[in-house]
This record gives C-alpha cells, sequence and structure tokens, in this order.
C-alpha cells in the first residue's frame, strides 16, 4: 500500500500504525469525485490491514463487526463470505447501510444508517434473510433491512471513516471491517476481505467437526472434509486449482465486474462502444467454463472465489445492469443457459447466497442513487422473476446447451481471454 512498513511504525498503537500507513496513499483534497475510477480495482484510500494473531488486530469474539451495503456487489463478497463459513456470522455481526441517498456529485455526505430510534427489526447478526419490514419506524428515515449504527449511532458512514483518520480525504465506501477495540478500520478492500474472512477467525471457532459450509444437496463440493489443517487455508482458494483462478480473476474483475462500471458510467459513446462488447466477452468465457468443467461451480465441483465474484455481478444482470448500465446485448436468463443454470443453483439450493441478496435494495439503490443516469429515479418493475425458479435447475451441464452473444467484435474479444 505504501512505502511505510508496518515494522517501521511497529512501536504505535494498532489504530495510529493504520492510520500512519493510510495518510500516505491519501489524495490532495476534498472527497474524491463519484466516478467510474472508485469502481475499477479498489480505491488508493484504503486500509489493507488484516485480523490474525500475529498482528494488531487478533481474532476475539465481540470485537470487530462489518458495515455493508446491501446492494454493492463488492461488499457482497464478504457477505457472502460470512453466510457460507459456518459460525462465522455470530462472530462478525453486520451493519447495513441504506441503499440511497448517497448524496451529491462527489458523493457527499454519502451512505446513510437509519436513525437509532428506527424500530429496525434487521438483526445485525442476522444469519439468514436480510430482508425485514419495519412498522413503527419514522418512516421518513426507515429501510427495510437497514439497520441503525449500534456502535456510535452515526447518521452516516462518513462518521466512521473520519472517527478513523480526522484527515481522511477518500471515498466513503462499503464493506468495512471495523475494530471495536480502537475505533478504526481493519480493511474496507473487497477482494481482501473475499480472501482473508476465509481463515481469520478460525483459531476461535468451533473445532468440533466441519468448519467448512455446507454447498447445497445440487452442489456436491470436494471441499468438505474434516481435516483441520485444511481450515488454515482458504477453502475457496484451494493451492492446486489457484493458477488458474488467478488467471480468470483477471479478466472476469476488469470485463465483467467493474466492466459493467465502465459501461454504465461511460460519458461518451466512444467509451460505451468500448466498454460493453468485453462485459459480453467475459459472460460468453464464463459460459464455455462452466460446461466445460461440467458445474454446478465454475471449476468444476469446487466452489472458488471465482463463484463470489461471479455471482455478485451475474444476480445483479437482468435486474440491473441490463436496463441501468445499457449492457443490453444479451440477458442471461436468454442467452446464457449455463450461466443461467448456475445462478439457479447458487441461489436456490446453496444455502447463504438467496440470504444475502435483496433485490430492494440492488434495484433501488442503482435507479435512485445515479441521478445522471436515472433522473427521475424511476425504479423498473422487472424482470420477473429477479432469479428464475428451482424446477428448471438441470444437475447435468450436459444437457444444457452452450449460449453467448455471437456479435463479432465480442466473439473477437472473447478469444483473446485466458
Amino acid at each position: 500500500m505504501s512505502s511505510i512498513s508496518t515494522r517501521a511504525i511497529k512501536a504505535t498503537s494498532p489504530a495510529v500504525q493504520i492510520r500512519s500507513m493510510h495518510l500516505s496513499t491519501m489524495t490532495s483534497s476534498g472527497p474524491s469525485p463519484s466516478t467510474v475510477t472508485q469502481h475499477l480495482a479498489g480505491t488508493g484510500q484504503a486500509w489493507h490491514d488484516k485480523i490474525s494473531s500475529e498482528g494488531p488486530f487478533p481474532p476475539e469474539r465481540g470485537r470487530y463487526r462489518l458495515y455493508i451495503g446491501l446492494f454493492c456487489p463488492f461488499a457482497h463478497r464478504a457477505n457472502l463470505v460470512r453466510h457460507l463459513k459456518p459460525g462465522l456470522a455470530d462472530l462478525l455481526p453486520i451493519t447495513v447501510v441504506k441503499p440511497y441517498p448517497k448524496g451529491d456529485e462527489n458523493g457527499w455526505p454519502g451512505w446513510q444508517f437509519p436513525s437509532p430510534s428506527s424500530n429496525t427489526t434487521a438483526d445485525s447478526n442476522n444469519n439468514n434473510n436480510n430482508n425485514t419490514d419495519n412498522d413503527n419506524s419514522d418512516k421518513e428515515d426507515e429501510y427495510p433491512g437497514a439497520t441503525p449504527d449500534p456502535l456510535y449511532g452515526a447518521k452516516y458512514l462518513h462518521e466512521l471513516y473520519f472517527k478513523a483518520d480526522p484527515a481522511y480525504k477518500g471515498r466513503y465506501s462499503v464493506p468495512v471491517l471495523w475494530d471495536t477495540q480502537t475505533h478504526t478500520i481493519v480493511n474496507n478492500e473487497s477482494a481482501e476481505l473475499l480472501r482473508d474472512l476465509q481463515t481469520c477467525f478460525d483459531e476461535i471457532l468451533p473445532t468440533n467437526g466441519d468448519t467448512k459450509p455446507e454447498t447445497g444437496a445440487m452442489s456436491p463440493s470436494n471441499n468438505s472434509n474434516n481435516n483441520k489443517d485444511m481450515n488454515k487455508q482458504p477453502w475457496l482458494y484451494p493451492p492446486h486449482l489457484r493458477t488458474e483462478i488467478d488467471a480468470i480473476t483477471n479478466w472476469m474483475q476488469r470485463d465483467l465486474n467493474t466492466g459493467v462500471y465502465k459501461a454504465g458510467f461511460a460519458t461518451t459513446q466512444e467509451s460505451y462502444d468500448a466498454a460493453v462488447p468485453a462485459v459480453f466477452a467475459a459472460l460468453n468465457k464464463m459460459e464455455k467454463l462452466i460446461a466445460r468443467n461440467g458445474g454446478p461451480f465454475i471449476l468444476g465441483r469446487e466452489m472458488t472465489e471465482l463463484d463470489i465474484r461471479a455471482y455478485a455481478t451475474v444476480v445483479r444482470f437482468d435486474t440491473v445492469y441490463v436496463q441501468h448500465f445499457k449492457c443490453n446485448l444479451g440477458t442471461i436468463r436468454h442467452d446464457y443457459p449455463q450461466i443461467n443454470n448456475w445462478l439457479k443453483n447458487l441461489y436456490w439450493n446453496v444455502k447463504g447466497f438467496r440470504e444475502s441478496t435483496d433485490f430492494k435494495h440492488i434495484k433501488e439503490n442503482y435507479t435512485k442513487s445515479h441521478a445522471e443516469i436515472n433522473p427521475r429515479a424511476i425504479t423498473p418493475m422487472g424482470p420477473w422473476p429477479e432469479v428464475e425458479g428451482p424446477d428448471g435447475y438441470e444437475s447435468d451441464v450436459g444437457k444444457l446447451r452452450i449460449g453467448g452473444v455471437k456479435m463479432p467484435l465480442v466473439l473477437e474479444l472473447e478469444e483473446k481471454l485466458q
């Protein structure tokens, strides 16, 4: 992250250590503009530490809290690991910001919490569905599934950023892994949390039996075993698949996860025309990967980080990205039988995926917080259903055709993906 090493500032307190490392990467003045660059590969104004017994943030019960937005595909990664890892939800409670309003064109004042007086029934330790109903709340402040800040009664997420670093000049993004003991941010980079949360609490999680996630009756996995040594490694990043995971992650992050944002926030016809074919080239490639490897996951019988990364984008594709970001060369449900089947399996059959997905938050965030794209803030009703039902799931992916968008430029870009 910077030229200042943790060792060089080792003598200071944990909060000051992380703040000192962070200050060296801040922008020169003011909150960063709300532009597509925020979504490309993480922000330079970020905290990159981890929970570890060898560092300033040891794993402890009741010490940490995860702040997320149910709308955000990048925060969704961390929330998915929290849902999938048995016992992790009990150790890592969540607080959920409202999906809108976001603020002005510079992202100020940023994401909000409902007030502490709001009678939100969302359980911040909730291990089940994120959807809730608030019947007795202040109607102006409530939002189903959003939760007040239980630590400081903050109204805005930026209050936590300034508590961690009073001189902060960056963005106020989710996810945020927060340390309640030193009152600072541990990490706010979703890719790192996706990896770190798989193992960072292992030494204080129950050791009796399997601590791997349930993968569902229709999603067999070779991950499941009772070998405690395996729990010391990220189960979604198994050693024998790491080379392939790394290679696919490169283009998936560039062309799919952030590719939809390049298309959606394009300000010229030229930039839009350049972005959209790359999105569908990545989907074409993913379609073939699932078919080649036989499912039910992208690399076959083992769930990996690729499934987490892809799901957070694909589950939003037909509902948001097709219409809102104009990624409309095709849809998942009509043009990608393999991906659609993969999506149905994860959403309906693998515990944690449906429970961490809230389409009200997703739809209303995009359509009501991007005034430059949707100035009337009207949220489309469709598509319906958001994810097609489980009855059509096919466990033998060989029976499904291999779909894709056949536009020549898309096919040309697909050929270049490794």
